[in-house]
This record gives C-alpha cells, structure tokens and sequence, in this order.
C-alpha cells in the first residue's frame, strides 16, 4: 500500500511540475513516457537523474494498470451477476411490467441460459470487439480461404416465436439491453436486415460467391445477430437465407429471433417452398425453438386514445386539419426522400417531420419495405387518407399495408388516419387456408357463392393478427405519449448538437 501511495505522491509532484494533468489512458500508451521524461529532463535542467524519473513513470504505470485491471474484473463480474431477468423483477417491482405471466417468465429462463453462456464463452465467441478487431480483417480473411474450416459458436441461439402482443420484442430487447456494450451485437427489424443484404449483395455483384462474401462483413460486424419479426414472404429472400445463415453460422454468429410463426411454418405456401425447406433445418440446428403460449396481448391493455385513427371517409378534411396543427406555422409542400440504391419516393405533402399521403399512393403503387424506412428515417408521423377494408381485390395493397404498419412500429412513429372500419374489421375477409376450410369444407379455396371477395392467404391470414394489434396500440394513451417524449428528447439532442458546433465555430474564429 506504501509502494502505490508513493507512486501516487511521485506522480503528482511530476504532474505539478509540468503544470499539467497526466491521465491514465495516457500512460498506458508506450509513446507518452519518454516523451514525458524528455520534457521533465529539459525543464529542470538536469536537476532530477533521467533513471530517477523513469523510476516514477514506471511506478505510476503498473499503478494505473493495477487500477484498470481491477475495473475491468469489477465489469466482468457485474456482468455475471446482470442479465434480462433479473432486470425484468426490477421493472415489476418498479411497476413498470405486469406481473404474473408464466410463460414470459419461462422465456426469459431461456434468456438467461444464453446470456450466462455468453458471459461464459465470451472470448471463444470472440464477443468483444476490441480484442477480435486484432484478428479481423485481411489476415484472417485469407486464413479462412488458405485453411477453410468451420467455426460454430460453443453456443445455441434462441428462436422465440408465438401469438400477437405476448412480449416477444420486449423480451428480446430486454436481454439485448443487458448485453455489455463492448460486445459486437446488432438488434435489428428482419425487414431492414434484408435489405441491407440485398443491399451488400449489389455491391459485391460479380464475385465467385458474393454471399460468403456479405456474411464475412455481418459477422465482422456482429456475432451476436438480434432479429425481430422473422417473416419470410418474398421468393428473393427465401431463396437466399441458407447459404446466407450456413456462411453466417460457420462464422460463428449466435441468431436470437422473434416470430409470428414456428420454424416448419415459415414460408408457408410460398413459391419453390422446396429450396426454402434446408433452412428450416439449419435454423432448428444452431438454434432452440421455443413457443411463447400467452394468450394475453398486451399492446391492447393500453388505454385507448380516440381522435387519431378516424372511422368513415368523410373525415378526410378533419384528418387535414390534424396534421396542419402538428406542423405549426410551416407550409407543407412536395419532398423527396432518398431511398436505397439511388431510389427516390414522392411525398405529396410534408412538414416539420409529419407526411400527408392519400393511401393509393402509398399502398396501391409498387413500394415496398426499403422505401418506408426511407420514409420513417425522414418523417416521424404519417397522415393516410383513405385506408380500406381489404378483401381478395386488393389483396397486393393489404400486404403493403402490413409492411407498412410493421415499419412505423420498428421506428415508433405516429400514425394518423382516416379508414373505412375499426382496425379489427380490416381484414375480415382475408383468411388462412384452415378458416376457410371452416367455413366451406369442400374446398380449400374461398366459397365464392357466400364472399367473392374472400381472399384465401395464409402469409396475410398470419400477419393481420400482428398488424391489428400494432393498429391499437400505435393508437392507445401510452404509445403516443412514447412518442411525444422521444421527439422532446431528439429536440434536445439536436439543440445542444447546434450549441456545441456555434462554440467549435467561435474558437475557431
């Protein structure tokens, strides 16, 4: 204890000396001592023995690391004791969770299971991003190609699907936000996941196999892969997603997922189904399944707010009215919004971060999921006029509708609009191929003598559940008060951004 007092004592007599503060992230760069020695020697004129002074600085040294040593066990530590449940009884006891949901609770065992295992094989998940970026890159880029071997992660993944509104997201955040921020880890929406691959895949068109390629980035970038709502509807994707997720998963990388459906139901009916049915395979190998059976769905406990979503067309001049007092006193007029690969969406109207569309425009046109979160990185509120009930007829605009709803959920925007019926009577007439086999058991096609206009679909028969939940929650007290904070808190953070470029420009000047 004497010995790291004295060197305390050394170190701040230098430090005085100097007129200056010496920090600890500075010594332990190899470059500051001598440098400091240098100086210390010019400026008392040989007073002090250039031996005697480095005696200091290396005392100083092993004092600091001893103190950062102990830091960093102290972390390791935390994190052992940390993890999503036991942040999940802080949030009930805080009453910020409902208590009582069995199965919640035996999702998040889960959870912790693969948090603890983390914690345990952080260094052979090469978790940390500051001691695996020593052996990434080009090296072990053409290690990989002159020694070609597998390198699965010591650990499952978790596959989480079930019902709507049972806390799937939540969970899934919940363990995400325990993780130690110095781990390379990624949360993202499935749909924006895939199009940043698509995305990568343009980029590297023309290589041998530009896949491999776009999985060595990913998991460069993030061995831990958070996705929400896995839902494979495009025949693109589904055609892509083993050899994608064979490459990622040879590299390592540990998938936790969330899901409307289990894993034999993705891509249900889907075109050349067969080409999608290995991956299914792959997924049950490198991750454990498991079935969320609440039957609670909790974004409908919230308190209804009414006044945004408008029943009946004829409020088309109030939902205008609307969305002209929540851009105050600037004109709304047309914009552009920059898409991805040089694509660019029309907006017809937009103001101070809220976006008037008549619903064809939006849905009736040929967009898709990169051109909404184009959108929503733009616009933080949506007025749509006009949304129909949807039936067989517009089949194609009820599928844009679900993106679209599941896009301004990911980003938690506003949504104002007018609509032919409550959220719940959208999509009566769209049913799975098991509700229609209820209602007309001779066929599995829709009974056209009772409903002409009955669409038989089970990826939207899946997905409706989903969006009217999301419809009545985007609508409820809570959410909006939600959003209400998030843009006074991106308000503040752009207002103290402003105040600290003026005081950079002054000192500059």
């Amino acid at each position: 204890m004497r010995y790291l007092a004295r060197s305390v004592w050394q170190l701040r007599h230098l430090s005085r000396v100097l007129g200056a503060e010496i920090s600890s992230k500075g010594l332990e760069r190899g470059w500051i001592a001598p440098v400091w020695i240098s100086s210390v020697s010019r400026s008392l004129n040989g007073s002090f023995h250039y031996r005697e002074i480095t005696g200091y600085m290396n005392q100083a040294v092993v004092f600091m690391r001893t103190l950062s040593t102990s830091a960093a066990n102290d972390a390791t530590a935390d994190a052992a004791r940390a993890g999503p449940l036991m942040e999940y009884e802080k949030r009930i006891v805080s009453g910020e969770l409902v208590d009582g949901d069995c199965f919640q609770l035996d999702t998040l065992r889960l959870l912790q299971t693969l948090y603890d295992q983390l914690v345990e094989h952080e260094d052979a998940c090469q978790l940390d991003r500051y001691n695996s970026s020593k052996k990434s890159g080009r090296s072990r880029w053409l290690w990989s190609r002159l020694i070609p071997q597998s390198s699965y992660a010591p650990v499952r993944g978790l596959y989480l699907y079930g019902g709507v509104g049972t806390g799937k997201t939540m969970l899934m955040d919940l363990f995400y936000e325990q993780l130690p921020s110095n781990w390379r880890k990624k949360r993202i929406h499935f749909h924006d996941f895939m199009l940043n691959v698509h995305s990568r895949l343009q980029k590297h068109k023309g290589l041998a196999d530009p896949l491999e390629v776009v999985a060595a980035e990913i998991s460069d970038e993030s061995i831990l892969l958070c996705l929400d709502e896995f839902m494979v509807t495009d025949v693109a994707d589904a055609l892509i997603l083993n050899r994608l997720f064979r490459h990622l998963f040879n590299k390592g990388v540990v998938l936790v997922s969330t899901s409307n459906r289990a894993p034999d139901q993705l891509y249900e009916g889907g075109l050349q189904r067969d080409l999608f049915l290995p991956f299914i395979e792959t997924l049950k190998e490198r991750c454990i399944a498991h079935a969320i059976g609440s039957s609670t769905d909790y974004r409908k406990m919230g308190s209804a707010e009414q006044g945004l979503y408008l029943v009946g067309n004829q409020y088309g001049p109030l939902l205008k009215q609307k969305f002209h007092s929540l851009i105050g006193q600037e004109k709304p007029r047309p914009q552009v919004v920059e898409v991805v690969m040089g694509r660019k969406l029309q907006v017809p109207l937009g103001a101070n971060g809220c976006a008037y569309f008549p619903f064809e425009e939006l849905c009736d046109r040929p967009l898709g999921a990169a051109d909404y979160f184009g959108l929503f990185k733009k616009f933080h509120t949506l007025a749509l006029e006009g949304v129909p009930k949807f039936g067989l007829h517009n089949r194609t605009a009820a599928y844009r509708f679900v993106t679209l709803v599941d896009v301004m959920y990911e980003n938690r925007a506003r949504l104002l609009c007018t609509a032919e019926t409550p959220p719940v009577e959208l999509f009566e007439r769209i049913v799975t191929v098991a509700d229609a086999l209820k209602v007309s058991p001779r066929s599995s096609r829709a009974p056209k003598g009772d409903d002409p206009d009955l669409c038989v679909d089970n990826q939207l028969g899946f997905a409706k559940d989903r969006t009217i939940s999301r419809l009545t929650e985007m609508n409820s007290k809570e959410y909006l008060e939600q959003h209400e904070a998030n843009l006074h808190r991106s308000s503040e953070e752009t207002h103290d951004n402003g105040d600290m470029l003026q005081s950079r420009q002054l000192v500059l000047d």
